[in-house]
């Protein structure tokens, strides 16, 4: 099914990049932009964006914390909670927290429904607690 419907939206790459030869910014639409929308939403702090002061996850405070239970329902309220608020092309079924712990890694898989399409995509990001630094993989 084709989900680069126009409703669906475009915006900036992210990370944004520019090209030289015409002086304009990479651009991504549908699916892409949709997962682009949510690497933003899990690394942004709250109050981070001068607009949306509500807008973002605030995970970077959680990267010290022991890798439990307790954390991770934290974590997957923090996520669900965002998503609900942020991200309205979407309806999140589920979200799904895996621990590695010899990585000091806790994957997140977020599952979603385009609400225009009806079409169903998996989203996987991974937040790392090595050495007391949070890193992301693009």
């Amino acid at each position: 099914m084709e989900d680069n419907l126009p409703f669906i939206g475009t915006g900036w790459d992210f990370p944004p990049t520019f090209q030289k030869a015409d002086s304009s910014n990479a651009m991504t639409s549908g699916r892409e932009d949709i997962e682009n929308s949510l690497k933003i939403l899990l690394t942004t702090k709250v109050g981070e964006r001068i607009m949306q002061p509500r807008y973002g996850c605030n995970m970077d405070k959680l990267v010290f914390e022991p890798l439990d239970s307790t954390l991770q329902a934290y974590m997957k309220d923090l996520i669900e909670t965002a998503i609900l608020y942020f991200e309205p092309r979407i309806i999140l079924n589920s979200v799904t927290l895996t621990p590695v712990y010899n990585e000091g890694k806790i994957e997140i898989m977020i599952d979603y429904t385009i609400a225009g399409t009806n079409t169903r995509y998996n989203y996987v990001y991974p937040f790392y607690q090595v050495e007391g630094v949070q890193t992301l993989d693009y």
